[in-house]
């Protein structure tokens, strides 16, 4: 009976951590004064940039000003930018003491024109209404938005991420996070407005910086600058990783145990205990015919209807993988060893194609 008690309170940390925090209908506000700048960082993306380029001219507050960043790619991700009749500029050579996006995306800033930001990921995909919406958002948050957005899993290897994407998502909805003054922003989407963006000198204030998007957020609470994150369900997705197995654990891990240090302790540990539960219950085929079988079968169940709940809100990852999560959370725990492995024996991660050093700086 105890070890029931303990994983029904190890499930319902879940429930604690997990907000239904999507992205409010701002469509019935009027438009949102000032020019909006879209900047695109983009490395080896011409299979991603026609998803984003296609909603982001089917959007609905009309003109909206368009860079692509071609950050040295090595594809045909500047004719593809192109051929949507964007703005498209060249990234200038990596200085020492940069990392790659933060570069790329400064260099979008220095070119853009706009009262308005929206940084996006080439991977990024936008419902008609999104800008609307999030501009509507910032500007009633009266600071900097991001948001997590939902996860388009197509193959099998995508959908292993399933449980990397819930603990990201506990991570950005714990009410904990609220008062965190390292509050971090999910990198793929964030809007925020230019004076707030050049108070806290933006990605050249982070240009050394692995986590852009975490230590940002920080730096606007630093400021004084609120910070809102929001879930992405039905207005902004993503596909993270159709390249292959190897970008996705090279993606998952490069910041997999340095991102744990910016949540707030309270989060850190109810991720860990509602963790600690699911892999308690995952275990229940190891005790059969013992007293035990039994408390964590139903443990299992517990958690197996929980993720069916948030994977609404998290991202497609097909009906069968969440009833056996275990693959899931195998994947999981590989990734972090990775990343440890990473970060403790080298000092430095992969990211598509460059070595980034933890401390800062890329080495090519």
């Amino acid at each position: 009976m105890l070890i029931f008690v303990l994983l029904l309170a190890a499930w319902a940390a879940g429930w604690f951590l997990f907000r239904r925090n999507t992205i409010p209908d701002g469509r019935h506000r009027p438009s949102i004064p000032g020019k909006l700048s879209v900047i695109i960082p983009a490395r080896n993306e011409e299979g991603n940039l026609p998803h984003l380029l296609s909603s982001l001219q089917a959007q609905t507050i009309g003109s909206i000003e368009i860079i692509v960043v071609d950050d040295h790619s090595e594809d045909r991700t500047r004719a593809v930018a192109e051929g949507y009749g964007v703005k498209v500029i060249a990234s200038p050579p990596l200085p020492s003491g940069w990392t790659g996006k933060n570069w790329a995306v400064w260099n979008g800033y220095l070119a853009a024109t706009g009262d308005l930001f929206a940084f996006l990921d080439a991977d990024v995909r936008l419902a008609p209404h999104a800008l609307h919406n999030l501009l509507a958002a910032r500007e009633e948050a009266g600071g900097a938005v991001s948001v997590v957005p939902y996860h388009q899993a197509e193959r099998f290897y995508e959908r292993l991420a399933l449980i990397p994407n819930v603990l990201g998502l506990f991570a950005f909805t714990s009410p904990l996070e609220r008062t965190n003054p390292a509050k971090g922003m999910y990198g793929s989407c964030i809007v925020t407005a230019r004076p707030d963006y050049e108070t806290v000198n933006g990605h050249e204030g982070i240009k050394g910086e692995l986590l852009d998007d975490l230590n940002l957020g920080g730096k606007f609470m630093a400021a004084g600058i609120p910070v809102r994150n929001f879930i992405g369900h039905g207005a902004v997705s993503f596909r993270m990783y159709p390249g292959g197995i190897r970008s996705e654990v090279e993606g998952f891990s490069k910041g997999a145990v340095l991102s744990t240090s910016k949540l707030s302790i309270g989060t850190t540990l109810l991720v860990a205990v509602w963790l600690l539960g699911l892999l308690a219950a995952e275990s229940a085929p190891f005790f059969i015919g013992t007293s035990w079988a039994l408390p964590l079968a139903a443990g299992y169940v517990l958690y197996t209807a929980q993720l069916y709940f948030l994977i609404r809100y998290t991202g497609s990852f097909g009906r069968w993988l969440p009833a056996v999560h275990l693959l899931s959370t195998a994947f999981f725990l590989y990734i972090m060893l990775y990343s440890v492995y990473q970060v403790v024996v080298f000092g430095r991660v992969a990211w598509k194609g460059r070595r980034i050093d933890v401390g800062g700086g890329s080495k090519r």
